[in-house]
């Protein structure tokens, strides 16, 4: 997997995870989900939960992170259906974002909507 890694903060506006999850586009919503959090209370132990096993599919996750949730040090893995991860969100403290992803062309997307982004 090939990754890229951009500020949280663009401007004055937070990019929330059910936000990234939108970009991903058709990619992200025949994954799995499972996610893991650093700071513990009621909205990560219920996405923890949910986690367990196969994971949530992508509108449960988005249904849970939407519309305006903001994680500290969590990070969120899509995973195929031969279990074959495919998309890996990293949430660091806030401050940036780190994906990696399977898809090259999700990548450049990406790209295009967060021009301040890097290579990892």
């Amino acid at each position: 997997m090939n990754g890229i890694t951009f500020p949280a903060w663009q401007g004055d506006h937070y990019v929330t995870p059910a936000e990234l999850l939108t970009r991903l586009g058709s990619f992200g919503l025949g994954l799995r989900w499972r996610v893991e959090c650093s700071e513990k209370w009621d909205l990560t132990a219920e996405l923890e939960r949910r986690s367990a096993g196969d994971g949530m599919d992508a509108l449960t996750l988005l249904s849970l992170v939407a519309p305006g949730v903001q994680l500290i040090d969590a990070e969120a893995s899509g995973f195929s259906e031969g279990g074959m991860p495919m998309v890996v969100l990293t949430e660091v403290d806030s401050s940036f974002w780190d994906v990696k992803v399977a898809d090259e062309q999700v990548l450049t997307e990406l790209r295009r909507h967060y021009p301040g982004a890097s290579a990892l």
